[in-house]
């Protein structure tokens, strides 16, 4: 046994400086959660005038504001934790993002919302960016105290900053609203979880029923609207929300239901769609894409093809040829298979009513096919009525193939996984969005094509054009085990009974035969009328 090493020990404690231990003694407590001991330890540090830095104040707050979930330390650790927030503004050390937040807590511990946000709005003087982590301790206490004007505004200031809700924060919004009667405001945060929470949580799940079931919630809503205009909004969202208000009167339904993998609700055979990013967000994505390609492709490539599409702009589908082509083939133009991509363009015509789709690939590979007698004459043929095109050398044909797709909001038939670096660029929910409404994937079993559509409905929440929502709940569940919440009223549960201007759906369709429209690329009809929305040129 070697006995030197407690000597060694004991001689490496002696030679240590009294700020060294001090942070070695600190940082211990910190890791034990030790509050009491962190406190003497400090008064022990201030007594004999040790200096202070920044990493030490933060440990110090970061064990206060863990300790006030503690009835028993509370009060301690909101008092002491002020006596060190003050002590470090006595000495002039800068406050980051971790001390404010940790102070904030301990405002909000004692159910000082007004200090715990004043902490927030001051932070930009320190050149300090907030987190969501830091406008918590105001947003929730405000929410607790249905403080309601002072949430919102913590919520306006957060949107100012660039600082984006998650479902706690919406959740916490959304049941302050229903528990003041705010319905409004409720309708809004139920669109943001919405947009930003796929599956709610089953605590969300509960402020919505409890929403729903309220006297207030009964009452509020339009019994009669401009069907044109509900309409026009599903349509122009990409489907699955209106966002133009409450839809009827009297009480609401409210069921914990599943859906059918065909996307209709079990409960109120409501059919759910697959919701498509908006016609803004196309725009905008198409305009992206394209100064992105600019930038990176031969500029005058890139302009010639925006030209060309324009003109051969009648499609419903892009097809990535290479990637079809080389499925399961060896490298190189040999192991290019053009009868698996002239199935694909067969199958998409029959799909369309006889619509050809546009087919992307290098030229090379239409110099191969030209030269190849058993290709030739499929090739030829697409060239001439103009549904082929072949990128120039030294381009990405990545980027011509998925802007003709986003641009004539096509489907479009590739199994890119769509993760290398150009898509890396692109790298947001609106591109995940876009891509689970528009790529269908095949596959070829014994030379047979199958091709694996977009899902017929997505997992989010839905409102539909006779006001009834579709909320669904976080779980392990397959999706069709998965719950979801169906919310009805009674009278206008279905298409045919609401009453728009005093008349019915059931005679507006009869008039009308898109009155009830379900938004779906897969319906090129539908797919048409979009394109023909006036849009922005790239």
């Amino acid at each position: 046994m070697d006995s030197t090493g407690p000597a060694k020990a004991r001689k490496k404690s002696k030679n240590q400086s009294p700020e060294v231990k001090f942070q070695l003694d600190l940082t211990d407590c910190s890791r034990r959660k030790d509050l009491l001991s962190a406190i003497t330890l400090c008064e022990t540090a201030v007594s004999e005038k040790l200096k202070f830095n920044q990493q030490h104040f933060n440990t110090l707050l970061y064990l206060c504001s863990t300790a006030i979930s503690d009835p028993s330390l509370k009060e301690s650790a909101v008092s002491f934790g002020f006596r060190v927030y003050n002590l470090l503004q006595s000495i002039g050390v800068i406050p980051n993002e971790a001390t404010v937040t940790a102070v904030a807590r301990l405002a909000a511990a004692k159910r000082d919302g007004d200090s715990a946000f004043e902490l927030v709005k001051t932070i930009g003087k320190y050149k300090v960016t907030p987190r969501l982590r830091t406008y918590d301790p105001a947003l929730f206490c405000f929410c607790e105290s249905l403080e309601v004007d002072k949430a919102y505004e913590v919520e306006q200031h957060m949107s100012s900053a660039g600082v984006e809700l998650e479902e706690p924060q919406i959740s916490v919004l959304l049941k302050v609203s229903s528990d003041t009667g705010k319905g409004d405001k409720v309708y809004e945060y139920l669109h943001k979880l919405r947009r930003f929470v796929k599956c709610v949580s089953e605590s969300t799940a509960k402020i919505i029923e409890d929403w729903f079931c309220s006297e207030k919630a009964s009452d509020i809503g339009e019994s009669t609207l401009d069907v044109g205009l509900i309409r026009e909004a599903i349509l122009s969202n990409g489907g699955g929300w209106h966002g133009k208000g409450w839809i009827g009167k009297g009480n609401w339904v409210v069921k914990r239901t599943n859906v059918y993998s065909n996307g209709k609700c079990c409960c109120c055979a409501q059919q759910l769609v697959c919701v498509d990013i908006s016609c803004a967000e196309t725009d905008n994505f198409a305009q992206s894409l394209a100064a992105l390609a600019i930038e990176r492709e031969a500029q005058p490539n890139f302009i010639s093809f925006q030209e060309w599409l324009e003109v051969h702009n009648h499609c419903d589908a892009i097809v990535d040829g290479a990637n079809v082509g080389l499925y399961q083939q060896n490298f190189a133009d040999s192991g290019f298979n053009l009868p698996q991509v002239e199935a694909v363009v067969k199958e998409l015509c029959k799909m369309s009513r006889g619509k050809w789709p546009l087919v992307f690939w290098h030229n090379k590979r239409t110099r191969a096919s030209l030269d190849n007698s058993s290709h030739r004459k499929v090739v030829e043929e697409w060239i001439d009525k103009g549904v082929l095109y072949s990128t120039p050398n030294g381009s990405n044909d990545d980027w011509y193939w998925l802007y003709a797709a986003v641009k004539l909001k096509c489907l479009l038939i590739t199994n890119d996984e769509m993760r290398d670096h150009i898509f890396e660029l692109l790298g947001n929910d609106l591109f995940l969005r876009w891509k689970e409404k528009h790529q269908i994937r095949y596959t070829f079993v014994k030379g047979q094509l199958r091709l694996e559509m977009p899902p017929p409905y997505s997992v989010v929440i839905q409102e539909s054009e006779t006001g009834s929502w579709h909320v669904p709940i976080a779980g392990n569940d397959s999706e069709l085990e998965r719950t979801w919440l169906c919310v009805t009223r009674p009278g206008v549960s279905t298409a045919s009974d609401i009453a728009v201007n005093g008349e019915t759906f059931e005679n507006i369709a009869a008039r009308e035969p898109c009155a009830s429209i379900s938004v779906t690329l897969l319906d090129s009809s539908v797919a048409r009328k979009r394109k023909e929305r006036p849009s922005s040129t790239s």
